[in-house]
């Protein structure tokens, strides 16, 4: 399958799916002669006549242009996205965990899709306290800690 990563997703996050993403042709539009800049209406027939089959992006807005959501269903791409909402390096390892999460499933899915499909990476809940858990073994010894008296 041929994965074709908008503008607006990170250099990074791309990194990071093509080092857990296997047998996938992933491309970054940023990578490919003369794509930058181009509409969203223009991107999804050209990725289409490119031979792509699915788009990653975070633009959710999308969804709510009707000339965009045209294209889309007139291109028959599937199409992935994901939540980016917190800025630096925290938004970025949310993002890129997301993406790590979700994508191996989806892709999967697709392969077996008898058509086009849309899907939203749900995301990784940003509180650290659901995400982790910090115990001060002076305060709280779990079982068996050793006494340190």
């Amino acid at each position: 399958m041929r994965l074709l990563l908008d503008e607006n997703v990170s250099k990074p996050l791309h990194q990071a799916v093509g080092a857990f993403v296997v047998g996938h042709e992933i491309v970054h539009l940023l990578d490919l002669d003369r794509w930058s800049g181009t509409r969203d209406e223009r991107l999804y027939p050209r990725a289409t006549a490119e031979g792509f089959h699915v788009i990653l992006t975070n633009d959710a807005r999308q969804m709510q242009r009707p000339r965009e959501v045209e294209a889309i269903a007139a291109s028959g791409l599937h199409r992935i996205e994901y939540p980016h909402k917190h800025p630096g390096l925290i938004g970025l390892g949310l993002a890129i965990a997301t993406v790590a999460a979700g994508l191996p499933a989806v892709l999967t899915l697709l392969a077996e899709a008898d058509g086009q499909r849309l899907v939203t990476l749900r995301g990784i809940d940003p509180a650290p306290a659901s995400r982790l858990r910090v115990v001060d073994p002076a305060v709280a010894p779990p079982k068996y800690w050793p006494d340190q008296s």
